[in-house]
């Protein structure tokens, strides 16, 4: 665990830190923010797909699905999850070029998650392993036939893998988002990789299709199954999506290396060793550690719907057309937002999700504090979200834009918005259960519940933005009652202001 705990405190930003280590950005050298494969013709998804018809609300909320009946995805349903989770919904041109903005937040719209496919045969899709390209909404065919019994002995066959038509596999380039954040780049694998999973859970949510997040594989062998350059790009998370009756059993499985010619990001790289250390230390090697991963959780995939249901009062507008909404909030209005706006956000982000490290969606590894400051019929102030009823617990009362304000950088944007929601976790507890692959793990879940704020947000017609923070003044500012944990993620909500 020593390893996760000192590339956190190294990484912690302090207003010392903030002067001390002034970073210029090489607008020159700026990663392009696609994985492009020069010779591998695309295989184009259909752009035209029937909207679910699912409220925002209701998908975001709703955590598992029954698993008792086959599920498989056709290329339709394969063309909305990725298009809704990775694709490119807005596009801003400016004198210099242009930049191409996707259905999920990411730090800095650099977007280095990159997303491949591992099938059997689908409906209208070969059995294979493919790379989604969001510059053309196309897969590309790297391995021909069915790799899943390769991803079973990856995952020391998970249930739900081994019940799986598809898996997505996450994976993160280091480069791409260490051109502007440097060594806090494997902080934001979690928070990016986070929000986009919560908007693929969404879509499958709507789709009627079962999903599980995956954090307990050994690396290598994914890694090697993807063919991927491991010192710039490395697996990171995957997902499990459908259900067949018929089990696939886990075997060894040849993987020739395939050695894709690859666009180069940018003329030069910059290396930041950290970045590869902290994430051999987060590896597992073996099934033996895979399987001691999925002990320290307890956890059995969940097949009973763990969420409640969302009021007919709020606004219904389905989950795709709230995705296409989406953005992120760059001033807020200093305007209230009502008490049922708030606790909706809040209890849609955590309900719950179906996950290796989690004993039951009822379980949650980070815990959320909030500066309300203009929240209609609360008083403002600090306070702790408790779970279990739904409600916030003051911890003490005042005006604390001004703190907001300090604790994110400096920067208006907390203290403006209507509150400012920080993911705060017992890391020593949490690296103790799990070791180095816990700090994955809680990283990806804020970026979870990050990434379900942003949603519900935006389906109450508000504004959201994921921001950043200064560490240890955050724990300092909530304790008491926040002693000896560690601030994760930083989502500010409110009514979004025109620029």
């Amino acid at each position: 665990m020593s390893e996760a705990l000192n590339y956190h405190n190294d990484t912690k930003h302090s207003e010392q830190s903030i002067r001390s280590n002034a970073h210029y950005l090489d607008w020159d050298n700026k990663p392009i923010p696609f994985k492009i494969y020069n010779s591998l013709d695309p295989i184009l998804l259909p752009r035209e797909a029937d909207q679910t018809g699912v409220t925002a609300l209701s998908a975001v909320a709703q955590s598992t699905l029954e698993r008792n009946t086959e599920k498989i995805p056709d290329t339709a349903d394969l063309s909305r999850l990725l298009y809704f989770s990775a694709g490119i919904t807005k596009i801003k041109r400016y004198p210099g070029g242009e930049v191409f903005f996707r259905a999920a937040s990411c730090t800095g719209a650099l977007y280095e998650i990159d997303l491949y496919l591992v099938c059997g045969d689908l409906p209208g899709l070969p059995a294979g392993v493919y790379h989604f390209g969001p510059h053309d909404l196309a897969l590309r065919l790297l391995r021909q036939g069915d790799f899943r019994p390769a991803v079973a002995q990856a995952t020391a066959s998970e249930e739900t893998v081994a019940h799986a038509p598809l898996t997505i596999v996450c994976t993160g380039t280091f480069w791409r988002n260490a051109w502007k954040y440097r060594t806090r780049t494997y902080r934001h694998f979690g928070w990016d990789n986070g929000t986009l999973l919560a908007n693929l859970l969404a879509m499958s949510t709507a789709l009627g299709l079962p999903a599980r997040l995956i954090m307990g594989f050994v690396d290598s062998e994914i890694n090697r199954l993807l063919d991927l350059d491991t010192d710039r790009e490395v697996a990171f998370s995957m997902v499990s999506l459908g259900h067949t009756s018929e089990k696939t059993n886990p075997a060894l499985m040849e993987l020739p290396a395939l050695n894709y010619s690859i666009l180069p990001l940018s003329e030069r790289e910059v290396d930041y060793p950290e970045l590869r250390h902290v994430h051999a230390a987060s590896s597992l090697v073996s099934s033996e550690d895979v399987q001691q991963w999925r002990a320290g959780a307890g956890a059995t995939p969940s097949s009973v719907a763990a969420s409640e249901p969302v009021p007919e009062t709020v606004p219904q507008d389905p989950i795709e057309q709230v995705i296409l909404r989406r953005a992120s909030s760059r001033r807020f209005k200093r305007d209230s937002i009502t008490l049922a706006q708030l606790q909706t956000m809040l209890r849609c982000a955590t309900q719950g999700i179906d996950a290796d490290f989690l004993a039951s969606p009822a379980e949650q590894l980070n815990e959320l504090y909030v500066i309300v400051n203009a929240v209609e019929g609360v008083e403002p102030g600090a306070y702790y979200f408790r779970r279990s009823d739904g409600t916030l617990e003051l911890l003490k009362s005042g005006d604390f834009r001004a703190d907001a304000t300090y604790l994110d950088l400096g920067q208006a944007l907390a203290g403006d918005a209507s509150a400012a929601v920080f993911m705060m976790a017992d890391l020593n507890s949490i690296l103790n259960r799990f070791g180095n692959r816990g700090y994955r793990a809680v990283q990806t879940e804020a970026g979870v519940i990050g990434g379900k704020l942003y949603l519900a947000a935006y389906a109450q017609h508000l504004g959201a933005s994921g921001l950043t923070f200064f560490d240890d003044d955050v724990t300092a500012f909530f304790s008491p009652h926040a002693a000896g944990k560690s601030t994760i993620f930083l989502v500010a909500i409110g009514k979004g202001a025109k620029e």
